[in-house]
C-alpha cells in the first residue's frame, strides 16, 4: 500500500518532479502551495506524513507546525533554505520529526521519509519472524538462519535482506535499495548495489530467493 505524503511548499516547480520520483518508492505525493489549503487537506484526508516548508508566504512553517500539533501527531519533516541551527532546534522543539535543508537530494528526502515511517510503524511484536523454506529472519534479533544455521551478515546485508523479504515479489530498483542503505553506510553508491547483492546471495546459499529483474533491479521470491 502506498504511503500518502502531503507537501506544503510554495515552490510550484518543486512538486511535480518530486511526485514523479516518489512513485518509484510507492509514495504518493500531494502538493499544496498554500498553508491553509495544506492544513484543510490534512484535516479532511488520510495522510501518513507531512513535508513542511519553513518559508511560506502567508504563515511561516513554525506556525503551521504548531497548528498541526494541536490536533495531530502525524510525522512532520521540515524543509528550509536556511541552514541556521536555531531554525532546526525550534522546529524540533515544536514537534517536527526531522529536518532537511534546501537544496536537497530527492533520494535523501525519500530515505528520511522511510526512516520516520519505520519509527512510527514498528514491526508488531507478535509478527517478528519471516520464514521462506530454509530461510528465516528474526527481525527482533536481526538474525538470519539458513537450515537452522545462523548466517553472519553485515548490517548493510541484513537490512537489504529484510527490505526484500518484507515485500516479496516487489521489484526494487537500485535507487530504492540505495535509499534504504545510505542510513547504514553513507559511502555506498548505486554501482555497489550489484556487488552487495551478489555477496548476500553467496552467504544465503543454497537458498535462491533473491532474483535479478533485468533492466530494473531485484525481487524476492518466496
Amino acid at each position: 500500500m502506498q504511503s500518502r505524503i502531503l507537501m506544503i511548499d510554495d515552490d510550484e516547480l518543486l512538486g511535480p518532479p518530486l511526485a514523479a520520483y516518489f512513485q518509484r518508492f510507492d509514495l504518493e505525493l500531494i502538493c499544496k502551495t498554500n498553508a491553509q489549503n495544506g492544513i484543510d487537506y490534512l484535516y479532511n484526508n488520510l495522510v501518513d506524513l507531512v513535508i513542511l516548508d519553513v518559508m511560506l508566504p502567508e504563515h511561516n512553517g513554525f506556525d503551521v507546525c504548531r497548528t498541526i500539533r494541536k490536533d495531530s501527531q502525524i510525522p512532520i519533516i521540515m524543509l528550509t533554505a536556511r541552514g541556521d541551527v536555531t531554525d532546526r532546534v525550534v522546529g524540533l522543539e515544536l514537534g517536527a520529526d526531522d529536518y532537511l535543508s534546501k537544496p536537497f537530494e530527492p533520494r535523501e528526502l525519500v530515505a528520511r521519509i522511510q526512516n520516520v515511517l519505520r519509527r512510527i510503524n514498528p514491526i508488531p511484536q507478535t509478527i517478528h519472524k519471516l520464514s521462506f523454506g530454509d530461510l528465516e529472519l528474526d527481525m527482533l534479533k536481526q538474525e538470519v538462519t539458513v537450515r537452522n544455521e545462523v548466517v553472519e551478515l553485515t548490517t548493510r546485508e541484513y537490512q537489504m535482506l529484510e527490505l526484500f523479504a518484507k515485500s516479496p515479489r516487489k521489484k526494487f530498483s537500485r535507487d530504492e535499495i540505495l535509499s534504504t542503505l545510505r542510513g547504514v553506510d553513507s559511502e555506498i553508491y548505486s554501482r555497489a548495489i550489484d556487488i552487495a547483492v551478489s555477496r548476500l546471495r553467496n552467504k544465503l546459499k543454497p537458498t535462491d530467493n533473491i532474483r535479478t529483474v533485468w533492466g530494473q533491479g531485484y525481487t524476492f521470491i518466496e
